[in-house]
């Protein structure tokens, strides 16, 4: 069963339909919408500032969200997909966007509506990517833009294969 964990009297709250692999952390101020899937080793800690997760978004194994201490929050919209040990600290993950493995993104970042940011990139503080582009690199430059139906196609087969592979794991238990 994940940990979930309130602390300075804020309680996280899942919604319906939500997926918490048995390891994920979820603690404080976090609320996470509906469909959504935490996964295996994925860090969820709002105990210094907000997290707000939107609908049908996965966050994949070895994730971490967090924030600053009154400085920042992190919202992440609806259909988002967060790759394996992607670090999301503080920032602004928009509809549709991908976050490749191991990326970071830091502070005050901006993640447009369906933009890809590639494995291993790291957004620094600040940083806005425009909608429906690739970034990549250390640090992340823009890359191309990237066809609007086609990172939406790719975004929702991913979204939706993770609504698949957490149900998987709902029929074990």
């Amino acid at each position: 069963m994940a940990l979930i964990k309130s602390v300075r009297g804020f309680t996280p709250e899942i919604g319906e339909n939500t997926y918490l692999a048995d390891n994920a952390t979820i603690i404080g101020d976090v609320v996470i919408g509906k469909d959504c899937s935490i996964w295996f080793n994925a860090v969820l800690r709002g105990d210094v500032n907000s997290i707000r997760i939107g609908n049908r978004v996965n966050i994949q194994d070895g994730a971490v969200v967090h924030t600053l201490y009154k400085k920042s929050v992190t919202v992440i919209d609806d259909d988002v997909s967060i790759g394996h040990n992607v670090v999301i600290h503080g920032a602004k993950i928009e509809k549709g966007a991908l976050i490749g493995m191991g990326a970071i993104v830091l502070d005050h970042a901006v993640i447009g509506e369906g933009a890809i940011i590639a494995a291993g990139a790291v957004i620094l503080s600040g940083t806005k990517v425009e909608p429906g582009s690739i970034y990549a690199g250390v640090p992340a430059k823009f890359v191309k833009k990237v066809d609007p139906e086609q990172s939406k196609e790719m975004n929702q087969k991913i979204a939706g294969n993770y609504l698949m592979y957490s149900d998987w794991f709902k029929q074990e238990d």
